[in-house]
């Protein structure tokens, strides 16, 4: 890894958004989940929870997931599931959804700790989804078009997190613990070493303050020596 590279991947994981998150209820197309992580990527979430929809993902996992290396995708079992570990996080819970008691998303305050929940189009969020989350917010609409396309509608709500949180300099510290920073920075930078490592177990090798391996020879020698 190049001093520049390794600069330029602490740059992006300064900026990342531990406390800002994106919840799918039910989203199974992969062109709209692909889309979602990109967004995710642009303003800086570091992770996203999908929830398994009952139709599946239409071959989202092999092939949507390994082209957004990084974002973090959270697989949860049911939306509720997800809910509940996000809200055990500290998280309020911020549902696309039209209701009587929905408020348009940009009266939100995206800076605190906030996972936005998104649904699927036709049928949007389910029921039981609306009822455990915290608020129901809208994007008002002008035309006569009643909603967006779900990742359309994901990229205007997170783009006004961005916002807030540029305003409040959340972007200006770094906010992720080093036991997460350290080895992702890793990951980024040496990705083929990096599943090596995981998928035996083994501790990833130090790196310096220029992103370069310390001492690799006598890491690699300790490995060799475990597997005699």
């Amino acid at each position: 890894m190049t001093p520049e590279r390794y600069q330029k991947f602490k740059d992006l994981l300064d900026r990342r958004q531990p406390d800002l998150t994106v919840l799918t209820d039910q989203v199974h197309k992969p062109h709209n989940l692909s889309a979602i992580i990109r967004t995710c990527d642009a303003v800086g979430i570091p992770d996203i929870h999908l929830s398994q929809p009952k139709m599946g993902y239409r071959n989202f996992r092999g092939r949507t997931v390994g082209s957004h290396k990084y974002v973090n995708v959270h697989h949860h079992s049911s939306v509720e599931e997800g809910i509940s570990q996000l809200k055990a996080k500290g998280f309020k819970v911020y549902a696309a959804h039209f209701s009587s008691t929905a408020i348009p998303y940009s009266e939100v305050d995206y800076t605190a700790p906030v996972a936005v929940m998104m649904g699927a189009e036709k049928k949007g969020i389910s029921p039981e989804a609306a009822e455990l989350a915290d608020q129901h917010i809208i994007i008002p609409m002008q035309g006569i078009v009643a909603s967006f396309n779900v990742s359309v509608a994901a990229a205007v709500i997170l783009v006004e997190a961005q916002r807030q949180r540029l305003l409040k300099g959340m972007y200006e510290e770094p906010s992720l613990p080093p036991e997460i920073y350290i080895p992702t920075l890793f990951r980024w930078g040496y990705p083929e070493l990096a599943r090596y490592c995981d998928e035996r177990g083994l501790i990833y090798p130090e790196m310096d303050e220029c992103g370069q391996l310390v001492d690799p020879s006598s890491w690699y020698a300790k490995v060799r020596k475990n597997k005699v």
